[in-house]
């Protein structure tokens, strides 16, 4: 299974996903790092992260070719992350045929209603168990 790990800004979420997945799945699980920059692919990498990628480009051409998504809900939201997800990223990603595993981290003026707050280990913690269960 692939699964590509995306974030931006700091990489900080990411990199939380990404060590957590690396620990819990599989040796032969790839884990592709997809940053909105080069300093969140970066942390991703060293997470654990198999290969890494930064930018617009590199979401839009790997959005399809990936088993599974996985990072916060922002990455499906246009100009979220202070304008470094670009619609045509976030456009990418929510086309993409890959099942998308997202954590409720709401950006800017958008509010989900039925979410409950959960400390992000325990959003990371239901995330990893989710992904545990795609796996064949």
């Amino acid at each position: 299974m692939r699964i590509a790990v995306i974030d931006g800004q700091g990489g900080g979420i990411g990199k939380h996903i990404t060590a957590r997945l690396r620990q819990e799945l599989p040796e032969d699980t790839e884990i592709l790092a997809l940053g909105t920059n080069a300093l969140a692919t970066a942390v991703m990498l060293r997470a654990g992260a198999n290969e890494g990628a930064s930018g617009e480009n590199a979401v839009v051409f790997n959005a399809g070719r990936v088993d599974l998504i996985v990072g916060p809900v922002g990455i499906v939201v246009p100009h979220a992350m202070l304008g470094e997800l670009t619609p045509r990223m976030a456009e990418a990603i929510a086309q993409s045929p890959a099942p998308k595993i997202l954590l409720p981290l709401i950006p800017g003026q958008i509010s989900l209603v039925g979410l409950k707050s959960e400390p992000l280990p325990h959003l990371i913690e239901e995330l990893v168990g989710r992904v545990r269960n795609l796996l064949p």
